[in-house]
């Protein structure tokens, strides 16, 4: 053989990329979005599928009305009050491993609830929920975030991603009605066992390993003031539904998640490895993706609830007919955010994108009002329902997007946790908000005279404007926030160098 022919051949062989760990993993990125999704889906449906179960349930366990909100709220009030210290924990241990431990502990905890024999087995079951929640929804967002970094793929995964987060919700009525209708409520925790199940071996094989950091100390003083004062915000606000503002147990959980919050703040100013870093979130474009994703969470749980009530109540639905009546709701926000991300993004950015998804989701809103009593429910609910969802699938897409973008990956626990954070206290004080507000619209319609369907309308149809009000203010307030798109732009390519 010639020289010139080893040579060529040399070349050849050369110009082959070798097989890496990190082409490997670059293959398989597809594969953990699967897992990452799969997680994310399942928390945030979570707080919902046991709405329609709850019934069941409390006939089964023989509880009280006055504890049936606490199975509820229990989960909301551990999974809210734990993501700082969840998404830190990640960033510090190691997002896969944290990601890995998430599913196996969220998956126990809901065995151990849907075998339960007791109510108070059951809401110990749900606080564990919480908890595993907190350290798995971190995680899963900031693995997304470090692993799609090329900005047309990056539109895409989280497309899906806010798909799932913000109709999560819908799906959890959805299912939660079918395996209520077909087996039993206990279904509604236990089906977690195949989710979690599925997303672990996925998990295990396709998402990159992640290391520790060395020689970074948890902010042990920062996790018991930001835990403090979030469980002290959301017991306020749900407090609020049974007793009303004025009531000393409303205000003082208040001012006293205020007061903690504010000492919180004054540790990570000082600290030297804080929970949450402030330049996370006094960034102008995160700072907006986490106001929008606020008002994102408490729009889509108040019309859940409430979309829930009318159907089941006024309109007469079983929980299989509710479930699939919420479609509507979960087809929008999914083809929405799909589109959003994978599109529109790219062309408007989260200026024009965000406060425009706030203004359909609003004219939405307003549309809902108009069902009453005797209305049908494919004019006077399906359609405004679509029409809320299609602005809600863009809010939280692009939102979710920015809000996590440009972010050094040693941060990206701490971002994705406080993003996480912004919809589930959104959520939390939305709907105590709401619920009293429904709650003193309601008496007052009894009050002069209407019957009882239609005073239960007029209590919804304020839940409506609040809702629509709140998308109004924020679609102002974030269009002044947010950058231009040229500087989203610029931030996007400075996040795919540092990741």
């Amino acid at each position: 053989m010639s020289t010139a022919t080893q040579s060529n051949q040399f070349k050849t062989v050369n110009q082959v990329p070798p097989s890496t760990p990190d082409s490997k993993w670059k293959a398989l990125r597809w594969w953990s979005m699967l897992a990452i999704g799969m997680s994310q889906l399942m928390v945030v449906l979570d707080a919902t599928i046991m709405n329609v179960a709850l019934p069941s349930a409390q006939i089964d366990l023989g509880f009280s009305d006055t504890l049936r909100p606490w199975v509820i709220t229990a989960y909301a009030l551990a999974f809210g009050g734990l993501l700082l210290l969840g998404g830190r924990i990640a960033d510090l241990m190691g997002r896969k491993q944290i990601f890995l431990i998430g599913l196996v502990g969220f998956a126990v905890a809901s065995a151990l609830g849907g075998a339960a024999p007791t109510f108070g087995v059951l809401l110990a079951a749900r606080v564990l929920q919480g908890i595993f929640a907190a350290l798995l929804a971190p995680a899963a967002l900031s693995l997304l975030t470090t692993t799609f970094t090329d900005p047309a793929e990056r539109g895409k995964a989280f497309g899906i991603y806010g798909a799932l987060a913000g109709a999560g919700g819908a799906v959890g009525l959805l299912l939660g009605g079918v395996l209520t209708e077909f087996m039993t409520w206990r279904w509604t925790l236990y089906v977690n066992i195949a989710f979690a199940a599925v997303a672990f071996i996925v998990g295990v094989i396709a998402i990159a390993p992640t290391v520790r950091e060395r020689g970074v100390k948890l902010d042990v003083p920062g996790a018991v003031f930001a835990t403090l004062g979030f469980f002290a915000l959301v017991f306020g606000f749900t407090n609020a539904e049974e007793h009303g503002f004025s009531s000393s147990s409303t205000w003082g959980f208040l001012a006293a998640g205020v007061v903690l919050l504010m000492v919180f703040v004054m540790i990570q100013r000082k600290g030297k490895s804080p929970l949450l870093p402030l330049h996370i979130v006094v960034h102008r474009d995160r700072g907006a993706s986490m106001l929008a994703i606020f008002v994102a969470g408490a729009v889509i749980f108040g019309v859940n609830l409430y979309l829930v009530y009318y159907l089941q109540i006024v309109l007469g639905f079983t929980p299989l007919q509710t479930g699939l009546a919420v479609l509507p709701l979960c087809l929008g926000i999914m083809i929405s955010a799909m589109l959003s991300t994978s599109v529109l993004m790219s062309k408007l950015g989260a200026k024009v994108l965000v406060p425009a998804g706030m203004s359909v989701s609003a004219i939405g809103s307003v549309l809902l009002m108009l069902a009453k009593a005797d209305s049908s429910y494919a004019l006077h609910v399906a359609v405004p329902m679509f029409i809320v969802a299609v602005g809600l699938g863009a809010i939280i897409s692009s939102a979710l997007s920015v809000g996590t973008l440009g972010v050094d990956r040693h941060h990206a626990g701490a971002a994705s946790a406080a993003v996480n954070a912004s919809q589930q206290l959104g959520g939390s004080i939305g709907l105590a908000v709401l619920n009293t507000l429904v709650a003193g619209a309601t008496i007052t319609a009894v009050g002069s005279g209407e019957g009882q369907l239609e005073s239960l309308v007029s209590g919804y149809q304020q839940a409506y404007l609040v809702c629509a009000a709140l998308l109004v203010v924020g679609a102002m307030v974030t269009a002044l926030m947010y950058r231009s798109r040229e500087h989203t732009a610029v931030t996007s390519s400075e996040a795919a160098v540092h990741m």
